[in-house]
């Protein structure tokens, strides 16, 4: 049974780099999230610093067009004005941006590839943690790529084919490879094995809001 979720948790983002910034225009700033910052601010005092509150601080008319989960490196899109995000957010929506993430797992796997296919909904009694839930979770797929065998563990490149909460971290656990270092779902030499949940937003691709231009961006994961 997994463990329940603290009420509180003891909050210490990174504070160095403060923020950085990967591309910036008129419509859009791409950034590069340490691991351990909070996407937005949370609903308590201490919860308040995030990486939507420092972008504000020197682009205070910025809006988040997605996030990515407070232990998750890697790349994140923010929007500078409505138009830019209506129409970058309607991609995400439609699924039509291009995602890829890294990610260290536990023990090795048997094929090279393969495709995770199992609905997910939030297990209400651990929030925020999710489920699988054949009756009344919503469709996830999560494609996975062998990139290199460990002794203990494997590097794995996913591509979510949906964008569910923490629907990576769910269905690598669900196939038998739980990610090193997640505080949500592993536990003993899993969680022991990393000192940050491995997992990373390496890859995004989406057609620029006001140009119709293809932007790539690409971020190494830092483990």
């Amino acid at each position: 049974m997994l463990k329940p979720m603290p009420a509180s948790f003891d909050y210490r983002p990174p504070l160095e780099p403060h923020l950085t910034i990967i591309y910036e225009d008129a419509d859009l700033v791409v950034l590069d999230k340490p691991s351990g910052l909070l996407s937005v601010p949370g609903n308590h005092p201490h919860l308040q610093d995030s990486l939507k509150t420092r972008v504000q601080q020197r682009f205070p008319e910025a809006e988040m067009v997605h996030r990515l989960d407070m232990d998750t490196s890697g790349i994140l899109v923010m929007a500078r004005n409505k138009p830019a995000l209506a129409r970058t957010g309607m991609q995400f929506e439609k699924r039509t941006t291009e995602k890829q993430y890294i990610a260290r797992v536990w023990g090795n796997f048997l094929n090279d590839s393969g495709l995770v296919d199992l609905p997910l909904a939030t297990d209400w009694e651990n929030k925020p943690r999710q489920r699988v839930d054949y009756e009344r979770g919503r469709a996830s797929q999560t494609e996975w790529l062998v990139l290199e065998r460990e002794a203990a563990a494997t590097r794995v490149a996913l591509k979510p084919l949906t964008g569910r909460t923490h629907q990576l971290r769910v269905h690598m656990m669900e196939i038998g490879h739980v990610i090193l270092g997640d505080v949500f779902y592993a536990e003993g030499e899993p969680l022991a094995a990393a000192p940050r949940l491995q997992l990373h937003a390496e890859r995004l691709s989406f057609l620029h809001p006001t140009t119709g231009e293809v932007l790539d961006f690409h971020i190494p994961a830092p483990f």
